[in-house]
C-alpha cells in the first residue's frame, strides 16, 4: 500500500503550483452573483462577487425555477429512484425532453445526468455504430467529445480550430462510400469564439455527412427562443444533432441531446452513459423545464447577457488588456502565464471581493493561460466597469504585458 501511495504522492508532488485548488462557495440565493467564499486559510467565510461562473442568466436563482423545484420535492421527493428503464423515468422527465425537443424544432430529445455524458454517451453510440465511420472533430472540441469518440473507436481525423479548408480537406480525402460525422462547437468554452456553422453546414451537406453540434455555451444564450447559434442564423434543421446542457443558461444539471427520432433511440437503447446510471432528480427535471419554458418567451435575460459582454469588450480595449474573441459572452482574458494568472486571480479576490478562476493545462494549452471571465445578465453595468478597473490595477502590479505587446496572436483586445 505504501508503495502506491508514494506513486500518487510523487505525482501531485511533481504538478507543484499546478496542482488544483478549490474556492468554497455558498451562492447567496436572491442576491447572485453575490456569494460566501472560504478558502483553507480562512476561518469565517468572506462575501464576494462571481464573475466565473456558468450561470450566465441566473436562472438557478430565478423564483419561478425555484418554485418549480419546491413543488417537485413535494409531491415526488428528492431522487429519481432508478435509471430511467428501471423505475426512475418520472413525468417531468417526458414533459422536459418533449420541450427540448420543440425548442430545437426535432423530433425527440434525451436527457442525460450531465453534458459530459451526454457527449460521451451519445457520441460512443453515434461513432461506434456506423460501421467504417469516419470522424471530422474540431481541435478545441471539449474533453467530453473527445472521450465519446475514443470509446466510439471510429477513425477520427481532427482539424484546426474554426478551419474549414482544412476540414475540407480532410474530409474530401476519405472514401466517399463511408458514413461520415462532422462535430463542432457553436461557442467554445475557453476562448469564446463562435464555430463557422453555416460553412460546417454546407461541407457536411456536400460530402453526404451527419452533424452533431455541441451547443452547451449556446442554448438559452442565443437564438430565437434560446435555441443556441445554428438557430440564431437559421440553420438549425442543417445539423443532424443538436447536443445541450441544463446546467449553464438554464441553470440547474445535467444534458440532452435532440434529433431525429431513430437516432435518439438508438442512444437510448445502446448508451451506456444512458443505461447505466440513475436518472435526474424530478426537482431538477422540473426547474430545468421552469427554465426553458421562461426563457423561450423572455429577451430580457439574453439582452442584458449581451449588453454587458460588449462592455466589459469595449472597457477592456479601452485598458489595452487582452483576450481572445469578442463573438460571446465569455471573455477569455489572456495571461499567458501560469503563476501570473494564478496571482492575479488570488488578487482579485484578496484586494477586490471579485472572484475569476485561472484557468491553466489541460483545460488550456501551456502558455495559453487565461482569466476566463463571464459578465451574466445578474450583473449591473456599474459592476462591469468597477470589475475592469480592478483588472487593470492587477495587471499593473503582476506586470502582465498588454494588448498591444502580448505574444499571442490570439488576443483581439
Amino acid at each position: 500500500m505504501a508503495q502506491h501511495l508514494e506513486i500518487f504522492s510523487r505525482q501531485m508532488a511533481e504538478l507543484a503550483d499546478s496542482k488544483r485548488e478549490f474556492l468554497e462557495i455558498g451562492r447567496l440565493a436572491g442576491r447572485f452573483p453575490a456569494a460566501s467564499a472560504r478558502t483553507k486559510s480562512d476561518s469565517d467565510s468572506l462575501e464576494i462577487s462571481i464573475w466565473c461562473s456558468n450561470d450566465y442568466l441566473g436562472m438557478g436563482q430565478n423564483p419561478l425555477v425555484l418554485d418549480a423545484m419546491k413543488e417537485a420535492i413535494d409531491t415526488f421527493g428528492a431522487g429519481s429512484g432508478g435509471s430511467r428503464n428501471i423505475g426512475g423515468t418520472n413525468h417531468y422527465h417526458v414533459l422536459l425532453e418533449n420541450e427540448l425537443a420543440d425548442l430545437h424544432g426535432k423530433e425527440e430529445a434525451l436527457l442525460f445526468s450531465s453534458g459530459y455524458t451526454a457527449n460521451d454517451g451519445a457520441l460512443t453510440v453515434l461513432a461506434g455504430r456506423m460501421e467504417g465511420c469516419v470522424v471530422f472533430s474540431d481541435e478545441l472540441n471539449h474533453a467530453s467529445i473527445i472521450d465519446g469518440l475514443r470509446h466510439s473507436g471510429a477513425e477520427k481525423h481532427i482539424f484546426r480550430h474554426n478551419d474549414v479548408k482544412h476540414l475540407e480537406e480532410l474530409i474530401a480525402r476519405a472514401d466517399p462510400t463511408r458514413p461520415k460525422l462532422i462535430v463542432a462547437e457553436s461557442v467554445y468554452s475557453m476562448s469564446g469564439d463562435v464555430a463557422p456553422l453555416a460553412d460546417i453546414a454546407e461541407i457536411a451537406q456536400r460530402h453526404g455527412a451527419m452533424t452533431f453540434l455541441d451547443e452547451v455555451h449556446a442554448v438559452g444564450m442565443y437564438g430565437p427562443e434560446g435555441a443556441g447559434i445554428a438557430a440564431r442564423l437559421g440553420i438549425a434543421d442543417q445539423f443532424t444533432v443538436i447536443m445541450g446542457t441544463l446546467a449553464k443558461g438554464f441553470g440547474t444539471a445535467g444534458g440532452y441531446i435532440a434529433g431525429p427520432a431513430a437516432v435518439v433511440d438508438a442512444v437510448r437503447s445502446f448508451s451506456r452513459a444512458f443505461i447505466f446510471t440513475t436518472s435526474l432528480p424530478p426537482a431538477i427535471a422540473a426547474g430545468a423545464l421552469a427554465a426553458v419554458r421562461h426563457l423561450r418567451g423572455s429577451e430580457k435575460e439574453r439582452d442584458q447577457l449581451w449588453s454587458n459582454a460588449q462592455l466589459m469588450h469595449g472597457l477592456l480595449r479601452e485598458r489595452e488588456i487582452p483576450f481572445i474573441s469578442d463573438n460571446s459572452h465569455i471573455v477569455s482574458v489572456f495571461v499567458g502565464d501560469e503563476k501570473k494568472c494564478k496571482q492575479a486571480s488570488e488578487l482579485l479576490l484578496s484586494r477586490h471581493g471579485s472572484y475569476v478562476q485561472a484557468i491553466n493545462a489541460p483545460s488550456v494549452r501551456a502558455g495559453e493561460e487565461i482569466l476566463r471571465v463571464a459578465p451574466g445578465a445578474v450583473h449591473t453595468a456599474t459592476a462591469v466597469r468597477e470589475f475592469v478597473e480592478a483588472l487593470d490595477q492587477i495587471w499593473k502590479t503582476v506586470d502582465i504585458p498588454r494588448a498591444s505587446t502580448s505574444p499571442s496572436s490570439r488576443a483581439v483586445g
